[in-house]
């Protein structure tokens, strides 16, 4: 799960971690009292979306060379200018493809004298099970673009969990930037900070760009961006409170809500597959074909038959869908529950696209024959390679 900056900073600053002041705002009229809040005389006015790259974004329908969603002023007036051009509006960044994103939310934060920016984040690394810290000197940059170009100005290491954060982190953060003396204790009490926050409240991502060096020597968290652990979120009622549901796609919102793993993707042939593993295949299988895939979905190995039928719906769903290919290998899942499912939901929706069912293993033929009896103009594959083929002939024949 993500959250916006502005809700990013507030829960580091519960562990007392330096960020800028900052007002939230929802409606332009809100802009002037959040500024004179403020106090100025340099105010940031910044889109609040889930996606990077905003400040050398643009906004839809925006003349050619306008301000991006990050603009700085020195001005009340245009405080309130800013926010009249942003909210409501559809701002493109690299992240965010061409559809972009919807504004609705600002953040007007106090401006900041501005000496150095650094870059930092810390993640879950999967190869060692800790929690790891990228640290570099290039900040305000895609951490992307400086590890192609100048690979070397980055550093990485992680922290064994059954010492936690030490001394010796803090220091290599310090170094790694460039700072010492006093700059250089401020690193390492900021980087103990951030691994307990990272920690304590579960999260799997959490990136610092730019932390900046200001005009009076201190280092501050200028911009925040984080993501948390969904699973681990049934701890945290404090954190799933501030869930934004119009940042996230409103098919995986409904998949959420019966446990299904479901991702939107591009293509255009929607797949419902048992298994993570299986799921990836199939995927696979429909490129090498030469069509694209609409959606991962993974409905678990135990699935119910409401379950299943759900996923289909949420599959229909999608404008982008012209054929569905449903490839179930029955191993705790049985393939009669998957037919029931499919049939069910066909029922319910209709079927105006094609449809290719795959059933293998517990109860295989159980649920070939209540597919076939169905009276549903389905088309049956032997195996995925089959499936494959005939999905991707069916959607390119219609």
């Amino acid at each position: 799960m993500n959250i916006h900056e502005y809700q990013a900073k507030a829960v580091l600053k519960e562990f007392g971690l330096p960020v800028s002041k900052g007002v939230a705002i929802f409606k332009p009229e809100e802009a002037e009292a959040a500024a004179k809040e403020l106090g100025g005389p340099v105010w940031v006015v910044k889109s609040q979306i889930h996606a990077g790259g905003r400040g050398k974004g643009t906004f839809k329908g925006a003349p050619a060379g306008a301000k991006g969603g990050v603009r700085v002023t020195k001005s009340l007036d245009e405080v309130k200018q800013f926010a009249g051009e942003m909210l409501g509006q559809t701002l493109v960044t690299i992240q965010t493809g061409e559809a972009g994103k919807q504004v609705n939310r600002l953040y007007i934060e106090e401006g900041a004298q501005i000496e150095a920016e650094f870059y930092l984040s810390m993640l879950v690394d999967r190869e060692t099970g800790r929690v790891a810290y990228v640290v570099s000197t290039e900040g305000g940059m895609d951490i992307e673009t400086v590890a192609h170009d100048t690979p070397e100005k980055i550093v990485t290491f992680s922290v064994d969990p059954a010492t936690g954060v030490m001394p010796h982190h803090g220091r290599l953060v310090a170094k790694t930037l460039g700072l010492s003396g006093a700059q250089a204790k401020e690193a390492g009490d900021l980087t103990t900070k951030l691994y307990e926050a990272f920690t304590a409240k579960d999260m799997s991502m959490l990136e610092i760009n730019p932390l900046v060096l200001t005009g009076d020597g201190h280092l501050k968290c200028l911009d925040a961006k984080i993501s948390f652990d969904s699973n681990a979120l049934y701890r945290h009622p404090d954190i799933v409170a501030l869930r934004d549901e119009t940042e996230e796609d409103a098919k995986e919102i409904e998949a959420s809500k019966y446990d299904l793993a479901y991702i939107a993707l591009d293509g255009t042939i929607g797949c419902m597959v048992n298994g993570a593993g299986l799921a990836m295949a199939t995927l696979d299988i429909i490129k090498l074909y030469g069509e694209e895939p609409a959606n991962f979905l993974d409905v678990g190995g135990g699935a119910s038959e409401e379950k299943v039928t759900a996923a289909f719906k949420i599959i229909t769903a999608d404008p982008q869908v012209k054929g569905i290919l449903v490839n179930i290998f029955g191993g705790i899942m049985k393939c009669d529950v998957i037919a029931n499912g499919v049939i069910a939901a066909v029922k319910a929706v209709g079927l105006q696209v094609p449809l290719v069912v795959r059933l293998e293993g517990t109860n295989v033929e159980k649920g070939k024959e209540i597919i076939r009896n169905s009276g549903l103009n389905v088309i049956p594959a032997d195996d995925l390679d089959d499936a494959a083929q005939k999905i991707v002939a069916a959607v390119k024949k219609g």
